[in-house]
């Protein structure tokens, strides 16, 4: 896949509302987009303005139970140093590997944390169906949210839901620009996107939505995969548990496979 422009531009959109349960986000995105949104753009939605419009919200008082209700597999756990609690790594609803689920607070109303959408796919594919309708030209849009990434500090935004954008480039099978073959090399995409689109949007700038411009090459169409297909199947994750999960699992077997009774 070569990119057709030498360069890309990025830019948040501004004067979105504060959004809620019930709000018509195509509406609202399609009246800011009119008139400023071009052919081939990327729509970059920090996907907590979907959980608010889709009422994916429960009150603080039962984040942790939010939390266990949201979580498929417990990856890791360590208490807080301070005694205040524990921090859970776990596989959602969703197939994604987050810390607390993705249940969050920030830019939460008070006293409530965030679910992430049932289906950000779903989401995606309905919002850039409906702004393709409503402004008559190709838009992708990916739905962004912030993850922590093994062996290195901070956080970045990442794609959690895609639709009309190409999310995993898989250059293998193709040759480097010295002629060496590539055997496993695939760009993750929508999660560059995701970052890129994080450098104008901020996380207490309150704008949640920013535009991608320059790679229209990356616009297709709505039957393309989502972000799901960045999730890795099991079978080929090589840490699927934390070290002390993945300790107590094996210590578990060998007490079994040597126990006279077994």
């Amino acid at each position: 896949m070569n990119p057709t422009t030498p360069g890309y531009s990025v830019f948040a959109l501004d004067g979105l509302p504060e959004f809620t349960a019930g709000d018509d986000l195509a509406r609202i995105l399609g009246d800011a987009l009119d008139g400023v949104a071009h052919d081939g753009d990327i729509l970059a939605v920090t996907s907590k303005i979907v959980s608010k419009a889709e009422g994916r919200i429960v009150t603080a008082a039962d984040r942790d139970d939010a939390i266990t209700a949201e979580t498929v597999r417990l990856v890791a756990q360590r208490p807080h140093a301070d005694g205040t609690g524990t921090t859970r790594i776990v596989e959602n609803r969703q197939g994604l590997v987050m810390a607390a689920a993705g249940v969050d607070a920030s830019n939460a109303p008070d006293g409530h944390v965030l679910l992430l959408p049932e289906d950000p796919d779903r989401s995606a594919h309905q919002l850039a169906a409906a702004l393709r309708a409503r402004l008559g030209i190709r838009l992708g849009v990916i739905l962004t949210d912030t993850l922590g990434r093994p062996w290195r500090e901070g956080q970045t935004d990442a794609a959690i839901g895609a639709a009309g954008v190409v999310v995993l480039n898989d250059l293998a099978g193709t040759t480097d620009a010295n002629g060496h073959p590539l055997a496993v090399t695939a760009p993750a995409v929508a999660d560059e996107l995701a970052a890129a689109a994080e450098l104008v949007k901020g996380k207490a700038a309150g704008r949640p939505v920013a535009v991608i411009r320059g790679l229209g090459h990356l616009v297709v169409g709505l039957d393309a995969p989502g972000a799901r297909a960045l999730i890795r199947p099991s079978e080929r994750d090589m840490f699927r548990l934390g070290s002390a999960e993945a300790y107590a699992e094996g210590y578990a077997a060998g007490l079994a496979a040597h126990d006279p009774e077994g």
